[in-house]
């Protein structure tokens, strides 16, 4: 399929929300889904980082409707207070993206004291999209789409040591947990929007092997981009497919077909079995409500 970011329809009307957007894939989904005429908050943990991110979209696009919005996925409290803010200004939400995330950084936890990987990467998303889906509800023809990985294929979900506080801390590990979290996450969201009736459609995807400063803790993964990596640019594409495109509503996960889908054109991604796990997703999506607190209005 060759689809490109220049195949994107026109968004004017739509409200989207696009987390960690200040830089890399996130940074450029913002501005696609700008430069075509959505309304965008870009949801960002650094605001200073955010407002230039911004200022580069509304110099390109002068009629744009971009604004930042502090989130910090790492807060359970700093969710609610960014959700509660942007139900405050609005009853419209057409796109949720949740794309921020962590990778291999060194050990440590977020502020509610979960491991930062998973907590940030999956349970952050998991607090926001519970507290957003009301909004979501209202807004006709609504997607959440949730950014996975090629990293999810080695993921193994570890009840009993969600925080790494058993066993020796490995950082690819964790990562890995919390990529397959996130397609877990999806996957399930899905079934129960469907199950409860809802218009709000659930997708995931993933941006292949893109350079971006996602890889700041790894200098060989840095040394890597140089060679094998494709542009931030070219990475966004499949989540805005999947976030705009009639197509991407017949299949739960897009990403780029090329070289074990590193790179390439986007097209419909592998599933790994694991994350199709419908016991494994019950359990995680128990587990995620009990330690965020959050309780979404779906069937289970």
């Amino acid at each position: 399929m060759k689809w490109n970011e220049g195949a994107m329809g026109d968004q004017t009307g739509k409200v989207a929300i696009v987390t960690g957007s200040n830089t890399g894939i996130g940074y450029y989904m913002a501005r696609a889904l700008a430069s075509k005429g959505a309304s965008v908050t870009m949801a960002c943990r650094n605001p200073e980082k955010a407002d230039l991110a911004m200022l580069r979209i509304l110099y390109e696009f002068p009629e744009s409707e971009v604004s930042v919005s502090v989130l910090d996925l790492a807060d359970l409290s700093s969710v609610e207070s960014f959700s509660e803010k942007f139900a405050s200004e609005g009853n419209r939400l057409d796109i949720l993206i949740n794309n921020a995330g962590v990778m291999i950084p060194p050990k440590s936890s977020t502020k509610d004291g979960f491991e930062l990987q998973f907590g940030t990467n999956h349970l952050g998303h998991f607090a926001l999209t519970g507290h957003l889906l009301p909004i979501l509800e209202l807004t006709e023809g609504s997607r959440v789409v949730t950014v996975s990985s090629i990293a999810h294929n080695p993921g193994v979900i570890d009840f009993d040591d969600l925080n790494g506080e058993r066993k020796r801390y490995n950082k690819w590990g964790f990562y890995s947990q919390s990529k397959i979290a996130n397609l877990t996450f999806s996957l399930e969201l899905a079934r129960r929007l469907e199950r409860s009736g809802s218009g709000v459609s659930a997708i995931a995807s993933h941006p292949g092997y893109s350079a971006t400063d996602l890889q700041r803790y790894s200098l060989f993964w840095r040394f890597l981009n140089l060679f094998v990596a494709m542009p931030a640019k070219r990475g966004a594409e499949a989540t805005l497919y999947a976030a705009t495109e009639k197509d991407a509503l017949e299949y739960p996960y897009w990403g780029p077909t090329g070289m074990i889908e590193m790179r390439g054109m986007t097209g419909r991604a592998k599933i790994n079995s694991k994350a199709q796990d419908e016991d494994t997703a019950r359990r995680l999506w128990e587990v995620s409500e009990s330690l965020t607190g959050i309780r979404f209005l779906t069937e289970g």
